[in-house]
């Protein structure tokens, strides 16, 4: 509900700069979902001391400071609910509703959504599968520690963090399909190469380049999808798009997981993964679209002009 609801505030906020904002309200919640497992680790460590793992039974103190951080996003998002003015509630509730059904029928007869959203979730795909099973690769067949397994992983998740507002924001001054398109191809390289490099080094710049691809294509797509429908569809162009992600990234790691009990193996599984990314930039570049018309950008910065004030 979060995610796709505070990226339509963003476009609506900034319509000319929607792909340098949206990127760094993702790169943040990258921070907060990598940051969050190691912390989760400490506290249950004070909490459990002179215990292994397997045999911690206090998890009161974890989820009491779940609890807090979560009452204190709770109350810091209060602010906005001040600005809906009471008396106009129920018929801005009427009038949203009938924009929100108008807009999903909208969004569905609009080609290149459904385009923007077979890349974003072939992007997912292949980064859960990543995420996934490259961590098992390098366990069981490079024969890497877990620390610099942890490393790799970082990396990946750093060049993300750090790279995609800076995408994001050339997209803005350029056009959303060349970093879609080309981030696609980028990504892809890596990927297929991973099953024949068992070295740390080797792996780490791997594992970064295909950061870099997968953070060009998705500082680019949420911005894209929202330019291609009227402002009042905005929340659900990025729903839809969100929607498709999670299919995406719930897809991957399960059909990863029956390649790699075929003869296939890891060989199996990452080519598969060039496959979708190379397949669906295909079918994304023959749509032609990357651009918003000059008409669309004459109502955003009108917009964003309004918002603003």
């Amino acid at each position: 509900m979060f995610v796709p609801v505070a990226e339509a505030l963003v476009t609506e906020a900034y319509p000319t700069r929607r792909g340098e904002r949206i990127s760094l309200f993702s790169s943040a919640t990258v921070i907060g979902r990598s940051i969050a497992p190691l912390l989760g680790g400490s506290i249950l460590v004070v909490t459990n001391p002179g215990l292994l793992p397997q045999q911690y039974s206090n998890f009161g103190g974890l989820y009491l400071a779940v609890g807090v951080v979560g009452v204190t996003v709770f109350i810091t998002a209060l602010p906005f609910l001040s600005k809906t003015q009471n008396a106009d509630a129920k018929e801005a509730t009427k009038v949203n509703l009938r924009k929100v059904i108008r807009g999903w029928k909208d969004i569905a007869k609009t080609h290149g959504v459904l385009a923007v959203s077979l890349v974003e979730a072939g992007q997912y795909y292949t980064y859960a599968s990543v995420e996934s099973f490259l961590v098992k690769y390098m366990t069981y067949v490079a024969f890497i520690d877990g620390f610099s397994q942890g490393v790799i992983m970082f990396s990946l998740v750093i060049v993300v963090v750090l790279s995609k507002p800076l995408i994001g924001r050339l997209s803005d001054k350029t056009d959303r399909r060349t970093p879609i398109v080309l981030g696609c191809i980028v990504s892809s390289i890596p990927v297929v190469a991973v099953p024949f490099f068992t070295q740390f080094s080797a792996l780490l710049i791997l594992a970064m380049a295909y950061g870099l691809g997968f953070s060009m294509v998705t500082s680019a797509t949420p911005a894209l999808v929202s330019e291609l429908v009227p402002i009042e569809a905005c929340g659900g162009a990025i729903g839809f798009i969100s929607t498709l992600m999670d299919v995406g990234q719930t897809l991957g790691p399960i059909i990863c997981g029956v390649i790699l009990s075929t003869f296939l193996g890891y060989l199996g599984i990452f080519s598969s993964l060039v496959i979708i990314l190379l397949s669906t930039a295909a079918a994304f570049a023959l749509f032609g679209i990357g651009r918003a018309d000059s008409e669309s950008k004459v109502c955003q910065t009108s917009n964003e002009t309004k918002v603003l004030s």
